[in-house]
C-alpha cells in the first residue's frame, strides 16, 4: 500500500539512534508497553525526532542535546497512541476538526472513518469535504470511501448516490484507506454487479474492504458474504457472531459507542473460549458528542474491555496494533518502536486507562485532559450548509396515519431494542377511532415520520414505534437520521410533530424536543444537517437539552436520540421506516403499516 507519509529516508533516525543527532524530544524512565511482544518493560526511555521513533532502550542519554526537550515519565506505563478501528465522525455531531479537538486529551492518535453520513446528503463532494479536512489534523485521520449510498438502492432516497466510478476515483486520493462498510449484504450474497465491483476496485488498489453484515443468519448467507471480501466486522452482538467470523478469517470489531454496547457478550470468545485476541480489534463506531466529554472516547472503550476480563495488555493490543496491521499501517504506527511515529501515551494505570500526557506525530498534544496545541481552522462551503429543504411547513393533518378498516386493524410496529441497533417488528392489534390509528400514551405507541428533506419532493411516510416511553403529548425531530439522513420525527400527538419539523428546517438541521408545543431542546447542526462547527463542550450542551427533553417526555432509553437515528438505516433488522415506506430488513421489502 503506497501512504503519503511512508518514512522515505531513516538515516535522521540512524544518526539519532546512534548519538549522532540529538532528539527532538526524549521520555525518560518510563515502563515500556510493548503491545508488539507483550511485555512490559520497566526503566525505558524513548527518543523522538521528527515526528517519529528513533530509540527505545534503557538509556538515551546519548541522544540529548542542549535543546532537546525532556520529560521524565516517572514510571509511568508508557503506551501507544489508540486507534479506533471503524467510527463515523458524524455521529459526534461535530466536525473533524472538534472531533479531534474532543478525542486527543483522551489519548486517540489515529482515526479510521468512514463518513457515509455526509456521503448520504451530499455525495463524493462532502467525502472530499471530510477528508481534506482530516489531512490537516495533528492526529492521524484515515477516510474510508463510503460503499453504500444509499445503503438499500429501491428502499430509500439519499441526497447523492455514488457507485464504482466514484469509488476508482477515491482510491486515488491520499488519506483514503480502504472501502467503508459494506452494508448491503443481500447484495454481496446475491452476487449484484455494482457491489462487487465496488469491492474489485478495492482489491485492486490493495486495500481493506469493510464490513457489515447485520443479519442474525449465520448460515450459508453468512459465508457468502465473507466470500464476497469484506475482512471486518463490527455487526456482531451475540458470542457466537464473533466466534463465526473469526473463524473464517475475519477482524472482529468489538463496538462500544454510546448507544451500542456489544463487547461483553463478543469478548466471552477470548475470555471464555481461547480464541486469539489478535483477531480482534476495538471501535467505537457511533460516540455522541456528550460522551466524548463526559466519558471518553478509546480509553473509555479499553477500560470497558478490561473490565470484561481482558488482560490490559490484551485490550491495548486490541486498540493499537491489532487496528494498524489490519489497516497495513503498522510500519508507521500502532505501537512503540524505531521509525514508527511517535505516538505515545503517559499512563499512570493501565486498567483505569486514563492518559496524562498525550504526543502524536511526535509532539505534545494534550497533557491531564486538555489540549495544549493550535488547532487548524478550516472553512466550510455554503453548499454544505444549506441542506434542509421541505416542499412546505407542515401541518398536524401530515402527521395523521389514516383507514378504512375498523374498529380494529393489525399494525406492522418498529420495537425499540435498548442498546442495540437492531429493532423487533411487531405485529400489534390496535383500535380506529374516526379513521385514524393514533399514537398510545398507556401502551408506549408513537407515531414515527420520515420527511424527505433532500429534493423538497413533499414525500412523507407515516409508521408506528414502541418502546420510547413518552407520557405526555410530545414530538422529537432530527435530520439525523442513518444513512439516507432524511428528516425523522418520532412523537405522541400530531400538532407537536409539526411544529418540531417546522422549527428543525428553519433553524437548518438537528434535534428538536417539542413538549405541549413548546421546544425544550434542540441541538443545531447546520453542515449537512449533521454536524455543528461548535467544540464538543457547546455541542455536547446543546444536545443534553434534546436528552433531558427526552426524559422530560418520559423516555428512560440511554441515548434515545441513537435510537431515533437508525429508525431509519433500513439495513439493519428487522423493521425499520425509510421516504419510501416501512422496510421488512428480514425480506428486504416495502410493507403495508396496516394490514
Amino acid at each position: 500500500m503506497t501512504l503519503s507519509f511512508v518514512l522515505k529516508d531513516a538515516r535522521p533516525l540512524v544518526d539519532c539512534a546512534m548519538g549522532r543527532t540529538p532528539a527532538d524530544l526524549v521520555l525518560r524512565n518510563g515502563r515500556w508497553v510493548s503491545v508488539q511482544s507483550g511485555e512490559i518493560i520497566p526503566h525505558t526511555d524513548i527518543a523522538i525526532l521528527a515526528g517519529r521513533i528513533a530509540y527505545v532502550g534503557p538509556d538515551a542519554s546519548h541522544t540529548i542535546g542542549p535543546n532537546t526537550q525532556v520529560i521524565n515519565a516517572n514510571n509511568a506505563y508508557l503506551t501507544p497512541g489508540l486507534l479506533d478501528a471503524h467510527m463515523h465522525i458524524e455521529s459526534g455531531m461535530l466536525t473533524v476538526t472538534e472531533f479531534v479537538r474532543a478525542v486527543a486529551p483522551h489519548g486517540s492518535t489515529g482515526l479510521f472513518v468512514d463518513p457515509h453520513e455526509i456521503a448520504n446528503v451530499f455525495g463524493l463532494n462532502g467525502v472530499r469535504l471530510m477528508l481534506d479536512e482530516a489531512l490537516l489534523q495533528p492526529i492521524h485521520v484515515f477516510v474510508q470511501m463510503p460503499s453504500c449510498v444509499p445503503s438499500a438502492p429501491g428502499l430509500e432516497t439519499p441526497g447523492a448516490s455514488i457507485g464504482p466510478a466514484e469509488v476508482a476515483e477515491a482510491m486515488r486520493w491520499p488519506g483514503i484507506i480502504g472501502l467503508g462498510e459494506m452494508m448491503n449484504f443481500p447484495g454481496v450474497f446475491n452476487s449484484e454487479e455494482n457491489v462487487h465491483a465496488e469491492m474489485a476496485i478495492t482489491r485492486l488498489s490493495g486495500k481493506v474492504i469493510g464490513g457489515h453484515y447485520a443479519s442474525p443468519d449465520l448460515g450459508l448467507p453468512f459465508y457468502g458474504y465473507v466470500a464476497g471480501g469484506a475482512t471486518d466486522d463490527h455487526e456482531g452482538t451475540r458470542l457466537e457472531d464473533a466466534v463465526a467470523r473469526a473463524r473464517l478469517g475475519m477482524k472482529v470489531m468489538l463496538r462500544y459507542g454510546s448507544a451500542w454496547h456489544d463487547v461483553a457478550a463478543q469478548v466471552k470468545a477470548i475470555t471464555e473460549l481461547g480464541l486469539d485476541p489478535r483477531a480482534f480489534l476495538l471501535c467505537t463506531d457511533d460516540c455522541h458528542s456528550a460522551t466524548l466529554v463526559s466519558e471518553g472516547h478509546m480509553d473509555r472503550v479499553v477500560r470497558h474491555a478490561i473490565q470484561q476480563g481482558l488482560p490490559p495488555i490484551q485490550a491495548l493490543q486490541m486498540a493499537t496494533i491489532n487496528t494498524a496491521e489490519y489497516f497495513g499501517v503498522s510500519r508507521e504506527m500502532g505501537q512503540i518502536a524505531p521509525g514508527r511515529f511517535a505516538d505515545i501515551l503517559l499512563v499512570e494505570d493501565l486498567a483505569d486507562f486514563r492518559a496524562r500526557l498525550v504526543i502524536a506525530k511526535g509532539q505534545v498534544v494534550a497533557q491531564d485532559g486538555k489540549l495544549t496545541i493550535e488547532m487548524p481552522c478550516p472553512t466550510h462551503p455554503d453548499w454544505a450548509t444549506h441542506s434542509v429543504h421541505l416542499a412546505r411547513p407542515l401541518t398536524a393533518e401530515d402527521f395523521r396515519i389514516r383507514t378504512s378498516y375498523g374498529p380494529n386493524v393489525a399494525a406492522h410496529v418498529i420495537g425499540i431494542i435498548e442498546n442495540q441497533a437492531p429493532t423487533r417488528h411487531l405485529i400489534l392489534t390496535l383500535p380506529v377511532h374516526h379513521g385514524q390509528v393514533q399514537a398510545d400514551l398507556n401502551h408506549d405507541l408513537a407515531k414515527v415520520a420520515v420527511v424527505e428533506r433532500h429534493q423538497a419532493s413533499g414525500r412523507i411516510q407515516l409508521g408506528l414505534v414502541q418502546g420510547f416511553g413518552f407520557h405526555q403529548p410530545c414530538a422529537i425531530a432530527s435530520t439525523v437520521a442513518h444513512d439516507s439522513h432524511q428528516m425523522i420525527i418520532v412523537g405522541t400527538d400530531d400538532h407537536n410533530m409539526a411544529v418540531a419539523a417546522n422549527a428543525l428546517a428553519e433553524c437548518g438541521g438537528g434535534q428538536v424536543v417539542v413538549r405541549r408545543g413548546e421546544i425544550i431542546g434542540k441541538v443545531t447542526l447546520p453542515i449537512a444537517g449533521l454536524m455543528s462547527n461548535q467544540p464538543a463542550a457547546i455541542v455536547a450542551e446543546q444536545a443534553e437539552t434534546v436528552l433531558q427533553g427526552f426524559r422530560a417526555c418520559g423516555c428512560t432509553l440511554n441515548n434515545p436520540n441513537m435510537q431515533l437515528s437508525l429508525l431509519g438505516l433500513v439495513v439493519i433488522p428487522e423493521l425499520r421506516i425509510s421516504d419510501l415506506g416501512l422496510v421488512d430488513v428480514e425480506r428486504f421489502e416495502i410493507i403495508p403499516v396496516l394490514e
